[in-house]
């Protein structure tokens, strides 16, 4: 039985029925308004705020949708976790409710296990390499792979490179991590990680670790600069090392409920669509990157790039563990032989 029922924590299940009934009211007046016209509209929902990078980019999608199919395909945007969390989301895509959506690979690897090799420390060499793979047949793999899941790939977007950021000391080599308590997302891969650097992972929900570094539960944790910054984390941790452990994309997903029901020439401009908006998004968050790190040089955030390769050395058992499921040591095997060069 499930827990909140043990609990007999009505309070919290009466919240989830009345936030779950809302989205399901909301998307069925949609979708009623929707058919006034011969249009065809998309609705699309992430959980970022307007002013980021993703934001941005989802407006290019809608704008050049709009011009490319002469108005008759629609791109209706609800943003800041209007209609729910990630798993929420793909979860309606799945179901039909709503047809696009923005999420982190992560999220999409609970769905489709192709995803998982993102998670991968030290998977990617760097920038270059990371976008040649995903921009090749390899990323192209990945996206189609979701459809088995009913949640086709169209795009991926920039999340850039997580790396470490510390309160109390800097992180030099994994020899400083020792002893260390890291928030990690909930993936076990990140958790492995952190124990083959030396360090003690400490899962934890987001929204809980500004408090968790304020008071000291935590030690440090790891993300990439727009998100240290926005997050206001970089007040409290004033170290932050560009190891750059992983590259975690975010990918524009779209149902194959709806994408099955597409004409060939209108399932070409969704995908063109979404090309221009994913180009447009890597330039809006190289932006934000320059932009934040020049907040961090004003508030005096000690900002150290290591050598790289004695960190990926130590964690090189969590690729050899991945790489025990055949499927996906194929997959590691074909990234790492990939060379952006000949791309």
């Amino acid at each position: 039985m499930n827990s909140v029922f043990k609990n007999n924590n009505t309070g919290v299940v009466f919240v989830l029925f009345a936030k779950r009934l809302y989205i399901a009211l909301l998307i069925t007046l949609l979708a009623s308004c929707s058919k006034i016209s011969d249009q065809k509209t998309f609705y699309f929902a992430h959980n970022l705020s307007v002013t980021h990078p993703v934001h941005k980019g989802v407006l290019e999608m809608q704008r050049a949708l709009d011009k490319i199919s002469g108005g008759k395909l629609q791109i209706k945007i609800f943003p800041d976790g209007q209609l729910g969390s990630e798993r929420e989301v793909l979860e309606l895509l799945q179901i039909g409710s709503i047809a696009m959506t923005k999420v982190s690979a992560a999220a999409m690897s609970n769905f489709a296990p192709e995803y998982k090799v993102f998670g991968v420390p030290y998977l990617f060499r760097d920038r270059d390499h990371f976008f040649a793979v995903l921009e090749g047949g390899i990323g192209n793999q990945i996206l189609e792979g979701g459809s088995d899941y009913l949640l086709r790939g169209l795009c991926y977007y920039d999340a850039g490179a997580r790396s470490f950021y510390t309160t109390k000391k800097l992180v030099e080599t994994p020899a400083d991590l020792h002893g260390m308590k890291i928030r990690v997302m909930g993936d076990q891969n990140s958790v492995n990680m952190i124990g083959a650097l030396g360090g003690s992972a400490t899962p934890m929900a987001y929204s809980e670790l500004y408090t968790a570094l304020q008071q000291g539960v935590v030690d440090g944790a790891e993300n990439n600069i727009p998100s240290f910054v926005i997050s206001n984390h970089y007040e409290i941790s004033q170290y932050y090392t560009v190891d750059e452990h992983s590259r975690i994309p975010d990918v524009v997903v779209i149902g194959t409920r709806f994408w099955d029901n597409l004409s060939d020439e209108e399932r070409i401009w969704v995908k063109q669509a979404a090309d221009i908006g994913a180009a447009k998004q890597k330039v809006f968050w190289d932006e934000s990157v320059k932009e934040n790190i020049e907040i961090l040089k004003k508030a005096n955030v000690t900002i150290y790039y290591p050598d790289k390769s004695i960190f990926a050395e130590q964690a090189k058992a969590v690729m050899e563990t991945v790489a025990e499921d055949p499927e996906l040591n194929e997959l590691i095997k074909a990234i790492l032989e990939t060379n952006a060069e000949n791309i």
